[in-house]
């Protein structure tokens, strides 16, 4: 579709009908600017350039967007591509669509695609702090992209995978965090076709076949509800669920398509919450409820502001079907999320117009997401922690738990005991003794699931606070960022001379010089300019190990860059060597993206073959792996085998059963004493009293795991020690 400016004016005509609004004068002001900046200017798909802004200003109006939001849409291109100067922006339309435009333009000089992690964290926290100042930045930029993602067929193959992947690792879930439903799913299936195109044809002439076959069914139970309910007036649609979300759930959740029970969805909008429980309980009536699908998100909002009633029912054909239940103002912000209402909120809290004064107090708490995310750089010595931030607090999963109290505490899919105890608060997590669900004593380490009602038990002794291992326990970077304050504040002598030793005994383990220098010049790669506050960094985990020996490393095959040429071809060998797919050939090629597979764990001496996954490279499994079917999908597995190479290390699941917890202490020594290390630890008392320690030890080979193997159960309190899948 071309968008031109009667589309524009169309859409404003409609919206100022129902709302009188817009500033047309204004709008169409920003036009001519925008039209004549970019005249003779042309995109890939032939089209006039000024087709691009002129649809994202349409996207925004389509969100509600007000007129400052608008007009910025219309210019986010002028500064940067026709060098514009920003004053003659602010004198013309004030300081406020100066200042979006301002920050579009910054946003779009940030790239995402940096192959380096560091890089990218930075590049990420420019965003968010851009978005942080004024979120109607981040809402033109998402619908900027979300138009880029309409058009991409255009672009070359490369641009399109780059594209496809920022918009799915980034844009997608930062539109879910802001609860914006129906750009978030365009942008993840737009993402999915040219990720996995053969995938995504196959889940979509799936989707077509399982529509043709019910599109009746689905109009004759809309009819079916309204005939029950037509008193209050309702609104019913039908839908079938988005091509990314079943592909999603069948093939990265290994669901069989007919496990898949909201393919179908009936969503019915009313005007209150209380037509809402009436109209669930008339559904119940009409229909027989599935066993644990019921959702109250209405008494239980999500953190993105989302509100409905959800249950999947049984059909009178037999097919399940999801029933959505919400008000009129709950569908406005479940489809558009913070954009719903904006120009109300906006004359309300803004106060409307081109002075750029604002208050943004009404909505500090639908930002909550970013301010925490932001805050935990303050604690943070690692930049890289916070893009392990971005991917765990933009997830689109979360659990909702509650205290004894009934107070909702939402965490991300997978959270733990700890971080449940220090979403509450850091007190509550530091003095931290004992825990229950359900009224049962359960270990730190357990996973919670909706609903469960969690009792925690501190102390207010000084001999309790965080265990390092809580830190490869803990999920959210919440919980983790509080537990390295504790450790940052407790002990500073202790942390230097932990981190020392750590950091010395990874040098020698890695054949690594330790010279002053090279320690000085690791210690400025992470921005310490005094060694012992690179200790105690790496003593409260502030930053890991491994990444301190990856960056030694790498600074002392540079730095021997200038020793005579033998010397420099063994150091391109080591390079290569180490750059060579993670150690693992695959059909004898080098480089091709590769992961082990996390069912099995393998090790250099295990028998290999790789699996070639969808989009996400080959993920190589042992020979002996329940998972590996060679008869099924034949021509996606392949030839592997291992690069034999002395500097890399692989990670290892060990499980140990001994007799008490006191055993610890042996087997930490045996450990270190083979300058190995534990790289992720955690401990439960088992029901006869004996504990169980699971860890990953960075191995070598199976050789060596099976000769620390050995020692360990040489131990006189240990009753087994083994190698298990993870």
């Amino acid at each position: 579709m071309t968008y031109t400016i009667e589309t524009l004016k169309s859409k404003i005509d409609d919206d100022n009908k129902n709302k009188n609004g817009y500033e047309v004068d204004v709008i169409m002001a920003a036009y001519a600017l925008a039209s004549e900046a970019h005249e003779g200017q042309m995109r890939r798909s032939g089209e006039p350039f000024i087709s691009h802004p002129l649809a994202v200003a349409c996207i925004l109006v389509d969100l509600n967007m007000d007129t400052e939001t608008v007009v910025a849409a219309l210019l986010h291109d002028v500064v940067e591509d026709c060098n514009v100067p920003l004053k003659n922006l602010k004198r013309q339309f004030g300081p406020t669509v100066a200042k979006l435009v301002d920050g579009v333009t910054k946003i779009g000089m940030v790239p995402l695609d940096t192959s380096k992690e560091d890089e990218h964290a930075i590049n990420i926290q420019k965003i968010l702090l851009a978005m942080a100042e004024d979120v109607r930045v981040m809402l033109i930029k998402i619908a900027d992209r979300l138009h880029n993602m309409r058009t991409l067929e255009y672009s070359p193959p490369h641009k399109q995978r780059e594209n496809a992947l920022e918009t799915m690792n980034f844009y997608a879930p930062l539109a879910h965090q802001l609860g914006m439903n129906t750009l978030k799913v365009e942008m993840e299936d737009l993402s999915l076709k040219y990720l996995d195109p053969y995938g995504f044809e196959e889940i979509s002439a799936m989707i077509t076949k399982r529509k043709e076959e019910c599109d009746f069914s689905i109009e004759r139970v809309k009819k079916f509800i309204y005939e029950k309910i037509k008193d209050i007036n309702p609104i019913i649609e039908g839908r079938v669920k988005s091509v990314y979300s079943i592909y999603k759930k069948h093939y990265t959740g290994n669901k069989p398509l007919d496990a898949i029970f909201d393919f179908y969805a009936v969503r019915i909008i009313v005007n209150t919450s209380t037509e809402c429980y009436y109209t669930l309980g008339i559904i119940h009536e009409m229909y027989r409820p599935l066993p644990d699908r019921f959702k109250d998100y209405i008494g239980t909002p999500k953190p993105n502001r989302y509100q409905s009633l959800h249950n999947t029912v049984m059909g009178k054909d037999g097919v399940p079907f999801e029933v959505q239940i919400r008000t009129k103002d709950m569908h406005n912000i479940a489809e558009y999320g913070i954009a719903a209402h904006w120009k109300y909120k906006m004359n309300v809290e803004f106060k409307v117009g081109r002075s750029g004064k604002k208050s943004q107090t009404a909505h500090d708490n639908k930002l909550e997401f970013l301010r925490n995310i932001l805050d935990q750089q303050q604690e943070a010595d690692d930049i890289q922690q916070l893009a392990e931030a971005i991917k765990t607090d933009l997830s689109s999963d979360d659990v909702y738990a509650f205290t004894p109290r009934g107070d909702v505490i939402t965490l991300p899919l997978g959270s733990t005991i700890i971080d449940f105890a220090y979403a509450i608060h850091s007190a509550i997590g530091n003095k931290m003794t004992h825990a229950k669900i359900g009224g049962s004593v359960v270990s730190f380490d357990t996973v919670l699931s909706t609903g469960d009602v969690v009792e925690i038990q501190t102390t207010n002794s000084s001999v309790y606070g965080p265990n390092r291992n809580w830190l490869t326990i803990a999920k959210t970077n919440q919980a983790k960022s509080k537990i390295r304050a504790w450790f940052k504040k407790q002990s500073r002598p202790e942390n230097i001379k932990l981190g020392k030793a750590l950091i010395e005994g990874g040098f020698k383990r890695n054949s690594i010089p330790l010279e002053d220098a090279l320690l000085k010049q690791t210690a400025k790669a992470f921005r310490f300019e005094k060694l012992d506050d690179f200790y105690a960094s790496a003593g409260y985990g502030g930053i890991s190990i491994a990444k301190i020996l990856m960056r030694a490393k790498e600074l002392y095959l540079e730095s021997q860059e200038t020793r005579p040429a033998a010397d420099i071809a063994e150091n391109i060998v080591t390079h290569v060597a180490k750059k060579q797919a993670r150690g693992v050939l695959v059909d004898g090629e080098e480089n091709i993206q590769v992961r082990f597979a996390q069912c099995c764990t393998p090790l250099p001496g295990d028998e290999i073959i790789g699996f070639e996954t969808r989009g996400f490279g080959t993920s190589v499994h042992k020979k002996s792996c329940a998972n590996v079917k060679l008869d099924k999908e034949p021509d996606r597995w392949h030839k592997v085998e291992w690069v034999a190479s002395d500097d890399m290390y692989y990670r290892a699941a060990v499980e140990i059963i001994a007799e008490s917890n006191a055993a610890l202490a042996d087997i930490s020594t045996v450990i270190t004493s083979n300058r190995l290390q534990f790289s992720e630890m955690s401990m439960k008392t088992l029901p006869n009293g004996n504990a169980c320690i699971n860890g990953s030890v960075e191995i070598a080979n199976v050789e060596q795991l099976a000769s620390i193997l050995q020692k360990l159960k040489k131990i006189p309190e240990v009753i087994s020690a083994d190698r298990r899948a993870d």
